[in-house]
């Protein structure tokens, strides 16, 4: 049996994949250590999202194959094992093994080929030949991620997503549920439900409004000792007055939504393939802080994307100003291969990128404040 190393970087989706193949390590017998020195296998989790983040995982993988010695092995899963294949090895040649999103369950084989003396390469859609073991959740202190979904359907120009993790596959409802209940009785106060899409929970089997009686089922199941409910990453378009009422009615359920819009402007979110009734968006906003006047909005948008006059770049600042959102991320336009985005003409020049990232920032700030 070997002792392993594990480094997660990226969402709290890949945080939850890094649980799941701890878990199924340690049933098989492996020891996790904290000090990669005193480690067999080396595993970075990485992200392949966008290029900072492919950037930090190819640093963390350099770092840990600098630092090598004898007999150490070096393993790379996660998105950016998926997306980039065998040419990884190109930018770190250390890399001994890649397992990619689709796969981590059969981690425990990895393992086996890797004490074989074999450089696996398990990518591509999984055979599902392991169980995870235990929730499919990661818990930090008090909170507890937990996913409800795997991957995503949603046609985003500009997004990478489903090629890295495929269409979307909701979880079984039931294995949701009891998931949470374990993941509060080891001790978890909150649960935060995560997907690429937590309102698109259901539709791949048919169920176009599944997430409010996902989030019924866990607060009726779930110990006392649950005290918060919090949904992440939900779709403009698929939030219903049925989750609004569910969120407004029952305590334990955050006054908390992650609603990234990308953009203001009809044009530039039709070139991203978004939703692009804006006003549509205006009258969702009003809705939750309706129902829920204390509710903390959060957005993210993207700037410099191919096309964006100034005046459409000035309609996103408007809607800023108008909103006025709790928190709000900004993203600079990256092109990501393979997306239909990245073939777009008429760039954005990274100076005016910078600018306009700057100026939504100094002005989200100061609402934030």
């Amino acid at each position: 049996m070997a002792k392993y190393y594990v480094e997660s970087l990226g969402c709290p989706k890949n945080l939850v994949d890094a649980h799941g193949m701890v878990r199924l390590l340690s049933h098989l017998g492996h020891e996790a250590v904290d000090d990669p020195n005193q480690a067999d296998v080396l595993l970075v989790n990485t992200c392949g999202f966008v290029e900072d983040a492919r950037q930090e995982s190819i640093a963390e993988l350099q770092e840990l194959a600098g630092g090598k010695r004898r007999g150490q092995v070096l393993v790379a899963a996660g998105c950016l094992a998926q997306l980039w294949g065998e040419s990884l090895r190109d930018e770190v040649p250390a890399v001994d093994a890649l397992i990619g999103t689709r796969r981590w369950t059969e981690i425990g084989a990895l393992m086996e080929a890797v004490e074989r003396g074999e450089r696996p390469v398990l990518l591509g859609d999984s055979l599902r030949t392991a169980q995870a073991i235990g929730p499919a959740g990661a818990r930090q202190g008090a909170s507890a991620y937990l996913k409800i979904a795997e991957g995503c359907s949603a046609p985003c120009a500009f997004c990478a997503i489903p090629t890295i993790k495929g269409p979307a596959a909701s979880r079984p409802a039931q294995e949701i549920v009891d998931d949470a209940v374990e993941l509060v009785r080891e001790g978890a106060q909150e649960i935060i439900l995560i997907a690429q899409d937590t309102t698109a929970y259901g539709r791949d089997r048919g169920e176009r409004d599944a997430l409010p009686d996902l989030v019924t089922g866990i607060l009726r199941a779930a110990p006392q000792e649950l005290r918060w409910l919090r949904i992440m990453y939900a779709y403009p378009g698929h939030v219903s007055p049925r989750l609004i009422e569910v969120m407004a009615t029952d305590e334990r359920v955050c006054h908390y939504l992650d609603l990234p819009l990308q953009h203001a402007h009809p044009d530039t979110l039709r070139r991203m393939r978004r939703p692009a009734n804006v006003d549509q968006a205006r009258q969702l906003i009003a809705d939750l802080r309706s129902a829920m006047p204390d509710i903390a909005l959060r957005t993210s948008f993207i700037v410099g994307y191919p096309g964006e006059t100034r005046a459409e770049f000035e309609a996103l600042l408007d809607l800023v100003q108008e909103v006025r959102f709790d928190r709000v991320g900004v993203f600079l336009y990256s092109p990501e291969k393979g997306t239909p985005a990245a073939d777009l003409a008429d760039r954005v020049p990274h100076r005016v990128q910078k600018k306009r990232y700057e100026r939504l920032m100094a002005l989200q700030q100061e609402i934030s404040i």
